[in-house]
């Protein structure tokens, strides 16, 4: 299986970033937290075989999507 591409969304001193996991820029960026996620999330579809990581503002990770739906690697049960 190719490795999949994890993007994370986080909270910087000017506003949200949407960048790649270990990526030294960022992808995306913007004033808003809705902003960034739906650039970063189109990014992750349009790539394919990819997750976001959303943050809070406090750096914890609230929810993880992965895109396309079917490539969850641990899908819920039920």
């Amino acid at each position: 299986m190719a490795k999949r591409n994890r993007y994370h969304i986080t909270k910087t001193k000017d506003g949200w970033k949407g960048a790649t996991e270990n990526a030294k820029r960022a992808s995306v960026t913007g004033d808003t937290k809705r902003e960034v996620q739906e650039k970063t999330i189109n990014i992750a579809k349009n790539k394919g075989n990819s997750s976001v990581v959303i943050h809070g503002r406090n750096g914890r990770i609230q929810e993880e999507r992965t895109y396309p739906k079917g490539s969850d690697p641990y899908p819920p049960k039920g």
